[in-house]
């Protein structure tokens, strides 16, 4: 029996540096090159090298990226077993004039971004197509790097922020879909003091390697990687730059593997009866409590404001986060 996780495959997409240079973004193209190594280690994930597509710098183009959703959707068609993981680290903008997002690959234009960047609604078109039975997406759009110097740049009525609520859920929309974003609403994504990643890849990286799992695991499931990320992230993004990150999932679907763990070898199972499946309410319970405190942060900023006056993104971002917060609300209610 093969140990090789052989039904894996994977698009990562660095973004890089892009053909204006202020929007560069150096650390993505570390960030999806240290995530190949681990999901190719064959003693780690054990994914077969030739089902690695990379993109990064010049090549992660808005034509590029397109054909790499083509050819998975062309391996998710021969193989009916496929795991789809699509990763995407790069800048991320939001049009509040047609509502519309858009991911900022390599050659787009910054004077005009609606008809040259990656829309949200093409992008997730794309990844429709793919017809297989568990497709992981993740999202790491908003970069405080670089943005920083680059804000000033946007056109009028576009902002920088993390993928709204309203894309992730056109996204997840399908049989077998999860989509993981790097933060939320207003908050950045933010770098390791020693420039080796970004905090949210760094920890991820850190799940695929077992760091959630328990003795006789053997594979690396979709909920050790939320349990992993909920906890570390935002505690390393206060830790290491006194900063709010909080990184969002999406998981109204049936828990499933991601990788092998440490090759197929997995963890001493000391406690072979003990039950490792979670329950929707210890999935919820924790994803409710981030949501609730990260309103309780938005509505804090609102109160900084008359009524007419809080700024149009801000109001977006609370009616995202009620919502949220409701839909998790009756989750929960439901799992009793």
């Amino acid at each position: 029996m093969s140990n090789h996780f052989a039904h894996g495959y994977a698009l990562l997409i660095g973004v890089g540096t892009t053909a204006e240079p202020n929007w560069s973004l150096p650390v993505t193209v570390k960030d999806v090159q240290a995530l190949k190594t681990v999901l190719i280690d064959p003693n780690l994930c054990a994914y077969l090298d030739e089902n690695i597509r990379l993109l990064q710098n010049e090549q992660t183009t808005r034509s590029a990226i397109l054909d790499g959703l083509t050819w998975l959707k062309e391996k998710a068609a021969t193989d009916r077993n496929a795991t789809i993981i699509v990763f995407y680290s790069g800048h991320g903008c939001f049009d509040l004039s047609s509502q519309c997002y858009y991911l900022l690959q390599h050659d787009f234009k910054s004077t005009d971004i609606a008809n040259t960047a990656l829309s949200a609604p093409e992008f997730t078109e794309a990844l429709r197509q793919i017809e297989a039975k568990r497709l992981w997406v993740v999202i790491d759009s908003c970069h405080a790097e670089g943005m920083a110097t680059s804000k000033g740049e946007l056109p009028a009525d576009f902002i920088a922020t993390a993928l709204p609520k309203g894309v992730v859920d056109a996204l997840k929309q399908g049989e077998g879909r999860a989509v993981f974003t790097s933060s939320r609403g207003n908050q950045s994504s933010y770098i390791r003091p020693d420039g080796t990643m970004s905090v949210y890849t760094y920890h991820l990286i850190e799940a695929l390697q077992g760091a959630a799992n328990q003795s006789g695991d053997a594979k690396v499931m979709l909920s050790n990687l939320i349990n992993h990320l909920g906890k570390t992230v935002p505690e390393s993004a206060r830790t290491l730059c006194n900063k709010e990150q909080t990184p969002f999932f999406d998981t109204a679907m049936a828990d499933f593997p991601i990788a092998m763990l440490r090759g197929g070898k997995g963890l001493p199972n000391s406690t072979p009866d003990l039950p490792k499946i979670m329950t929707d309410r210890e999935v919820v319970t924790p994803a409710l409590t981030m949501a609730r405190r990260s309103l309780q942060h938005l509505e804090e900023q609102a109160a900084g404001f008359d009524k007419l006056s809080i700024p149009v993104h801000l109001r977006i971002q609370l009616e995202e986060k009620r919502q949220e917060v409701a839909e998790l609300e009756a989750r929960l209610r439901k799992s009793e």
